[in-house]
């Protein structure tokens, strides 16, 4: 991320005295954050948005006089601030906050129960503001309808019917959720098994499987450890757990674990996609797309090394240009496309015959 010319501005909205507080604190240890201001309700907000302009904006989703669901689309209908959800870790919460990034919130995080104080994941809540921060640009995306459900979709998938590659993993950060939903719908039913990290906090994985399930032809949930990978299933990795694949009596499986994160990040692509490389090699297809940072560069690298098909987004179309490019500059992308070319690009490459490599 380049050096901006002064601290990022933050406002902090929400109804609880003690949750703004914490999140101030938290950011404060931040150098290169500033929270300039906090409000109790959208109403405050509203005032203080136009008086202190802030970069970004924290927001709770449940708060009186107007929930944040409502401010922010009014939000970003007439004022566009890049807004970083802070929602309860509840299954309401969790669709809410879904609703949220369908509705211009650039990313989500969990409110922490009484197991964990806000204090407590500072780089975390520094992370996502920074992402935010950072984001050059809301694509708009063409709609996806909600699929019409496949019949018995995996009775037509069998192992390399369709294609005699084995294998596509997705990574995504900061605007990936939209980036999914535009691309994953445009996937037809009947390919490989798809396996996809995006980065996002527990308890919502599970609403992004749910919600991408209903637009897609084909299954989508979120994994489960010893899970098996088979055709016409798409899992999502469960926020706070990395996954990887591995070999279980000669077939792949998904193996979930709570190791330390990488590049703070947890789940991490890098951790999905070396283990792409070494499971199914040049049978593979890996795409990495929008995010800040660089999770993801390495594996994908890795996964090139290993002879698979590789893809990154391009700038043109990122919310946040920083994996891809990090990729980019390693040669770990064969294909730099923007998000509108990846579905029919991804699937030229699942027709070719394994081997075919145009570098």
């Amino acid at each position: 991320m380049k050096t901006r010319p002064h601290p990022i501005r933050v406002l902090v909205v929400d109804d609880s005295a003690l949750a703004r507080r914490a999140i101030t604190e938290a950011l404060s240890q931040d150098p290169e954050i500033e929270v300039v201001g906090q409000a109790s309700d959208p109403y405050v907000a509203r005032d203080r948005i136009l008086a202190l302009e802030p970069d970004v904006i924290t927001l709770d989703l449940e708060m009186p006089r107007m929930d944040g669901l409502t401010f922010l689309k009014i939000l970003q209908e007439h004022h566009p601030v890049p807004v970083v959800v802070v929602s309860s870790l509840t299954q309401a919460g969790s669709a809410k906050a879904m609703e949220a990034m369908e509705a211009g919130a650039m990313d989500v995080l969990g409110k922490p129960d009484g197991s964990r104080s806000l204090s407590s994941i500072s780089r975390e809540i520094a992370f996502h503001v920074k992402a935010a921060a950072s984001a050059t640009r809301r694509v708009r995306l063409p709609a996806s309808r909600p699929a019409a459900k496949r019949a018995a979709a995996t009775q037509n998938t069998a192992p390399g019917k369709y294609s005699p590659r084995k294998l596509l993993v997705i990574g995504a950060s900061t605007g990936g959720v939209e980036a999914l939903r535009f691309l994953l719908p445009r996937l037809p039913a009947g390919l490989p098994p798809i396996v996809v990290v995006q980065h996002i906090p527990a308890y919502f994985s599970r609403s992004l499987a749910e919600h991408l399930d209903k637009m897609c032809e084909y299954e989508v949930r979120e994994a489960i450890d010893g899970d098996i990978l088979r055709p016409g299933l798409c899992l999502i990795a469960p926020g706070d757990f990395h996954l990887l694949l591995q070999n279980t009596n000669g077939s792949t499986a998904v193996r979930l674990n709570q190791s330390p994160p990488i590049h703070y990040c947890r789940p991490a692509v890098d951790v999905l996609f070396r283990s792409a490389a070494e499971q199914a090699g040049k049978e593979a297809v890996g795409v990495l797309l929008t995010g800040m940072g660089v999770d993801g560069a390495r594996g994908l690298q890795a996964m090139r090394a290993a002879g698979a098909r590789t893809f990154a987004e391009d700038e043109s179309s990122c919310v946040v240009f920083g994996m891809p490019q990090a990729a980019i500059k390693l040669g770990a992308a064969e294909q730099v496309l923007p998000l509108a070319q990846l579905p029919e690009a991804i699937l030229n490459v699942l027709h070719e015959p394994v081997g075919r490599v145009e570098r």
